[in-house]
């Protein structure tokens, strides 16, 4: 048996996602993430309602704590082989990967959220998940338009554009003329994985130049590049603000650690469906509760 970690990004936050485990010992993570950054974080992890928590930065917070949190309660002996996560995620994985410590990644999250934020009000963006139509011909599609980039590569036809109001909405159109199913409007607040966030870089930059990086345990796959991350960790979690997401390729790396079972830990279950449509030969569980860990 060998284990693949996966850990959720932005739009897997839910409200009430962490009183499952305020009882739990591993809650003190939370209050130490709370006095770094001056915040209770315990209200958003329990009372924020959808709308807080659609906030970038509030969503990106929330989603690493909740995966920490899970990390922490996983069992010990677990046969993890790899690890990788998306778009935000890839910081937890660097995390559980040893590269970054617990401080560090809440630190970044916290500068990265604060960052993306501000570039979105900036430079005002959505984004759209297109079913039915494989990768390849999104990106056709975009370069045919303007202000529209294929952001996230998923899964088997399951691709994210990203980009200004008016290019996804001109996007749409085209897409569903190319053959897509359905093009689903996603409830977030910018164009991320677009060079609209580009303004966000410096900020998060200046936080990453001040971290000091562990050598990996495991390998930990880079968003950018779809291979493990080496020496240029900065740099590639920068570039992750403005390229595309190529997680299906990632997901299709772990077959060459001879994954069998691939373990989303934390909230939402999204990379679950996206394991079972990239990798159907693998088991694929979201652990999410204690009571998941439990039957884990």
């Amino acid at each position: 048996m060998a284990v693949a970690l996966v850990f959720p990004g932005q739009g897997s936050q839910r409200p009430g996602m962490g009183a499952p485990w305020r009882s739990t010992p591993g809650w003190s993570l939370v209050e130490e993430a709370g006095q770094l950054l001056g915040r209770d974080l315990a209200a958003l992890l329990t009372d924020a309602d959808a709308e807080q928590l659609r906030a970038t930065r509030e969503a990106q917070l929330s989603t690493l704590l909740v995966s920490l949190l899970v990390l922490r309660a996983l069992p010990p002996g677990l046969p993890v082989a790899v690890v990788a996560g998306h778009s935000l995620g890839e910081l937890t994985a660097l995390c559980a990967g040893g590269v970054l410590t617990e401080p560090d990644a809440v630190h970044l999250v916290a500068e990265r959220g604060e960052a993306m934020g501000a570039a979105a009000a900036q430079r005002p963006g959505t984004m759209a998940a297109v079913l039915g139509l494989e990768h390849e011909a999104v990106v056709r599609t975009c370069e045919e338009l303007e202000d529209v980039w294929p952001a996230n590569d998923n899964a088997p036809q399951h691709v994210v554009v990203s980009g200004t109001v008016d290019g996804v909405a001109a996007a749409r159109d085209r897409l569903k003329q190319a053959g897509a199913r359905r093009v689903l409007p996603l409830p977030v607040g910018g164009a991320f994985h677009t060079p609209l966030m580009a303004s966000a870089r410096p900020r998060l930059e200046a936080a990453l130049s001040a971290v000091r990086y562990g050598e990996p345990h495991l390998p930990v796959l880079c968003n950018v590049t779809a291979r493990p991350h080496d020496a240029q960790v900065p740099q590639l979690l920068s570039a992750q603000l403005t390229a595309p997401v190529r997680w299906r390729e990632q997901l299709e790396q772990l077959r060459s650690y001879d994954v069998d079972t691939v373990v989303e830990v934390g909230a939402g279950g999204v990379l679950t469906g996206l394991t079972r449509r990239t990798l159907p030969e693998v088991r694929a569980v979201s652990v999410a509760t204690p009571e998941d860990v439990e039957q884990l």
